[in-house]
């Protein structure tokens, strides 16, 4: 029913219910009281009579959400749930180092010797593991791996020695890790990435900086532990 017609229905029985005679108190003319009172009761009747019924089911099923308020859920549906990063496509941009677990191993290999090779001319310093301050041959090395291929190395070169698969020196490959004893007979304490032909490239010592030298070099080649290869790369040869 129009709201317009519920409107003039109101009124019109509101004006009956107002000029019905009202009796307050315990009045002597309480029949002419229940008389005024049943006249009310029969118009009200009439007029509820004359409305037709209301069912608001068709009309709530025929409403539609406004334009606007579509675009508000849409909005929300987009908008990043709290403590979301609202910076992944920026963060996405950035270049990341080769995957271990998509590359093949000669793109990784190709990977590290490229990111050791400009680090050439870093100033060695004890403890030293970024580009900015120096590095000393563990840093230099976990460094390359990590941001190379994004394989972190253990911290120390006894450590990554412990940690890699043994490599007979005639298998060695370019990734793979040689290992020195250059403070005693039992002790690993130096570190380099095998290049190729015998080379390898390390942060040697005090005074030097990354740089390569010869495993046949008469003091390499007299300190000179073996080869080790990190777990993860020797996957990805098995891999291709």
């Amino acid at each position: 029913m129009p709201i317009k017609r519920l409107t003039v229905a109101a009124a019109l029985l509101s004006v009956l219910l107002l000029s019905a005679p009202v009796y307050a108190g315990n009045t002597p003319t309480g029949n002419a009281s229940v008389a005024g009172s049943s006249a009310v009761a029969d118009a009200a009747a009439r007029v509820m009579r004359q409305m037709p019924s209301l069912n608001p089911l068709p009309t709530l099923g025929q409403s539609v959400v406004p334009g606007d308020m579509n675009s508000l859920f849409v909005a929300a549906a987009a908008a990043p749930a709290a403590g979301e990063s609202t910076t992944g496509q920026a963060d996405s941009a950035a270049p990341a180092p080769a995957a271990i677990g998509s590359e093949n191993i000669t793109d990784l290999r190709k990977a590290l010797l490229a990111a050791a090779m400009s680090l050439r001319d870093v100033r060695y310093v004890r403890g030293g593991h970024d580009p900015s301050t120096g590095f000393d041959c563990s840093g230099f090395v976990r460094y390359v791996f990590s941001h190379a291929i994004g394989l972190q190395l253990p911290s120390n070169s006894a450590s990554q020695f412990l940690a890699g698969l043994k490599v007979k020196r005639a298998d060695m490959k370019p990734g793979d890790l040689v290992f020195f004893r250059t403070r005693g007979r039992h002790r690993i304490s130096h570190v380099g990435i095998y290049i190729a032909n015998g080379r390898f490239i390390h942060s040697p010592t005090t005074g030097k900086s990354v740089e390569i030298s010869s495993l046949d070099d008469g003091y390499w080649a007299k300190r000179f532990a073996g080869a080790k290869r990190p777990e993860a790369m020797a996957l990805a040869a098995r891999r291709g």
